[in-house]
Formats: structure tokens, sequence, C-alpha cells
């Protein structure tokens, strides 16, 4: 479950529609100018204006939000699983936002609008600013918005007037929500609520973030069935097998083990096809046999990979080039497979990575914290992360196991690893010239 806060409006929120608009338009010009501003712009306002300074991006019109073609747009709609919540996304938003005359937007995860409902009248001078079905509403194309910042930071965003970064839209505000798959995380899109600045409220954006939340559950309870029906099959079949085997659907949540106790109730699947063979971070080799919507997980213990080397042979890399999004990728000779990293395990492989020979838990914790004391939160979070990619882990020390490789992809510039860190190891190795 995605725990989200809205981004509130800060010292402006206490003023009128109009009264807000106007300072946002004198500190936006002097962001623009690089003047002293009257006042500091919202954090989410003042992070995406810098992208959008950096990316060059012309403050007045922007880029040319170019639409999809009519069978492009079909099949987005077709393919996307927020079709599955459209009647729950509409019977949260949309009479409130055709009351408050606003339209009701939802945007894939590029941020190309699948649909549009809501008043007409604002639907036809949303027209004027082509903010229309197949249109492109990504922060590179059109600047602070709604929708693209939504989808920049992963979190409900408000964009009122002069917030937006280009001038063209300062007449709109707009509340926007990201929506996930619960299966696996990923980023679905964004729901919106936008119309003129003027009749806009704050609170708007609390019912777009109660919204999105509602069809995640909505998400999750059709998953929830799903696994329901592979455990029907599952159970039958694993009380047949001698040995370790694990259930699991295509996403790898787990809906039988018979001869295991997996640490987490989702593994790490390899995105490739599977021929012969896998190496999971969590349960090592295995044999793998297709069922309806999922696969039977063999365990192979004591086999060796191809190539003469042990099951959980390959190489690492730990990207943590971007500031805010943080990836743990391992190749083998059975796939590839990449897990998503919290920042906290970001630090913890980085600093394993530059320690090979291992840490202990008190290492580990003046590593992280500065305190050496702190060992029972250092092996909290161990505990969490080899839950996950147990099988790349070794421990008494903690440290990178002897069978895979660990490279590091680091920014260019120093200061830029892991930028919102405060872990003194971290800190140590930004002052280092090479990782």
């Amino acid at each position: 479950m995605h725990t989200q806060h809205p981004r509130d409006a800060g010292p402006l929120a206490a003023l009128s529609p109009a009264e807000s608009a106007r300072l946002m338009a004198v500190i936006r010009e002097a962001t623009l100018s690089r003047g002293r501003l009257p006042l500091p712009t919202r954090p989410v306002i003042g992070a995406s204006w810098d992208r959008m300074l950096r990316l060059g991006l012309d403050p007045d019109h922007g880029r040319a939000p170019r639409p999809l073609g009519l069978d492009e747009l079909e099949l987005r709609r077709r393919q996307t699983r927020l079709a599955e919540v459209l009647p729950t996304l509409r019977n949260g938003l949309l009479e409130t936002a055709e009351a408050a005359g606003h339209i009701m937007i939802i945007a894939d995860a590029e941020g190309r609008i699948l649909w549009i409902d809501g008043h007409r009248g604002v639907r036809r001078q949303a027209d004027g600013i082509a903010l229309v079905e197949g249109s492109h509403w990504a922060e590179d194309i059109v600047g602070t918005s709604g929708i693209g910042t939504a989808l920049a930071v992963k979190s409900p965003v408000r964009v009122h007037s002069a917030e937006h970064f280009v001038s063209a839209f300062h007449t709109w505000s707009c509340a926007a929500a990201p929506v996930h798959d619960g299966r696996d995380g990923r980023l679905l899109g964004v729901v919106d609520v936008s119309g003129p600045a003027g009749t806009a409220h704050p609170t708007v954006l609390s019912l777009v973030t109660a919204t999105a939340r509602w069809a995640e559950g909505e998400l999750r309870l059709a998953h929830s069935r799903e696994l329901e029906g592979l455990r029907a099959i599952a159970a039958p079949l694993l009380a047949r097998i001698h040995g370790k085997a694990v259930v699991v659907d295509q996403h790898g949540w787990i809906a039988g083990v018979t001869g295991v106790t997996p640490r987490e109730r989702r593994l790490l699947l390899p995105k490739a096809p599977y021929d012969g063979p896998v190496w999971l971070p969590a349960l090592g080799a295995c044999a793998v046999e297709p069922l309806p919507g999922g696969h039977l997980l063999r365990v192979l213990d004591g086999e060796t990979a191809e190539g003469g080397g042990p099951a959980g042979w390959g190489d690492l890399l730990l990207d943590v080039r971007h500031p805010h999004r943080w990836a743990l990728t391992f190749s083998g000779p059975s796939g590839t497979w990449t897990h998503q990293l919290s920042a906290r395990q970001a630090e913890v492989l980085l600093v394993l990575a530059a320690h090979p020979e291992g840490r202990t838990a008190a290492q580990l914790a003046q590593d992280l914290f500065g305190d050496p004391t702190r060992t029972v939160t250092v092996r909290a979070a161990m505990s969490r992360l080899r839950g996950r990619v147990g099988a790349v882990l070794a421990h008494r020390p903690y440290r990178i196991a002897d069978s895979v490789r660990i490279d590091v992809a680091a920014p260019d510039r120093p200061a830029d690893l892991l930028p919102f860190s405060s872990a003194p190891a971290v800190s140590h190795l930004r002052g280092r010239h090479t990782f």
C-alpha cells in the first residue's frame, strides 16, 4: 500500500484564490529573473520549477503537447488497468467536478490523457490549451501541472494559477493524485480535477487523493480474487510434491508453498521469458512449470548454474544515479530481475558495495546513523532487505554474497549521490571522486 500525503499550500492556504494567484505570479517572475522572492515557494512547486529551468522549457508556452492518433489512444485505453477502475473514479469525482464547473481527467503513467469528462463549458476552454484526450501532459512537455508534477513526484499535488511554470495555464487550477498497481507497485497514471483558478477550492486535492486510494483498493481486491483462484489450483498440486516448491502468480505473489517458508509474500521474478531453470533472489535456483495464471517453482537445492558457477552466480548493478529513484538489477545465466529500492535499502547496499569484506551490525549502525548502538534498527532493516533479495546477501558479517559481483552506477557529480541521505558513510562516499 502506498502511503502518500497531499502537498499542502503552506502560507498561501489562508489567502483567497485571487490573492494567492497574484502573489504566485510575483514569486514566479522573481524566480525566472533570479530575483529575491517575497515568499518561498512550496517545496514541491519550487523543485518542479527548478527542473523546468534546467530543461530550458519555454515559460510562456512550454512545448506543443501533440495528441495521439485515435487508434493509439484506443489501444492505450484497452491496455491500461485504469480502465478497470474507471467507474470508481467517475463515481468519486465526476459529480463534484461538474457542480464546481471543473473537469475530471485520467492520464496514464507517461502523462497521456486517456479520458476527460465534466463541465461542457470548461471542456471547451480546455481545448484552447490542448488539454484534450490523447494530449501529452508530462512535466517536460507542459511544465509544472497537476498531471505532470504528480507523475514526477509520485504523490498528490495541487497546482494553482501562477504555480504553473507555463504562463498560458495561469488561469487554471488543478489537483492530481497518482494511482498505483498493487500487484507490482507500478505507477499506472493519475486522476486529476482541473478548472478555472477563480473557482478552485483547496479541499479538492483531498477528494482526488481519497478517490485514487479507493481505486487502488478496488485493484487490490481484484488481485485478491485472482490469487484465490490460483490457490485452488495450487493446493492439490503442492500436496503431491516432495521437496521445496512455491506457486506464484505472474507478478510473484505467493499462492501456496511446501517445504519452504519465504520471508515475503511476493518473490522477485525475472522479466525475461523462462527457458530452463531460473535463479531467484529469495530461493536460489528453481525449475519453473507454467500454471493457469502463474508458475510452479521447484527449488533445486545444491545445483549449479550454467557455466559451472554456483546457483546464485551473476552480476548486480546498484543504480543510484537518480536523486529520487534507485534500483538493484541482477543478471545471470537464468535471467534478469530488477528491484526498486527504498532510500534506506539504497543506503545499505551502497555501504556494502563499498565494503566487500562486510560490516557488522554495529558498523552498519555507525555507517547509517553515526551511532553504533542502533543495532536493533539495523537488524530489522537487513531482515526486510534479505526478505526481498536474500540470496545475494550474506551475513556474519553482512556483505554481498561471494557468488555475485556488484557494480555501482553513480551520478556524474559526487554531490548528487543519494542527496537526501544524512548517513555518515554516504557523506564520506560523496567526497570520493570515484566509487
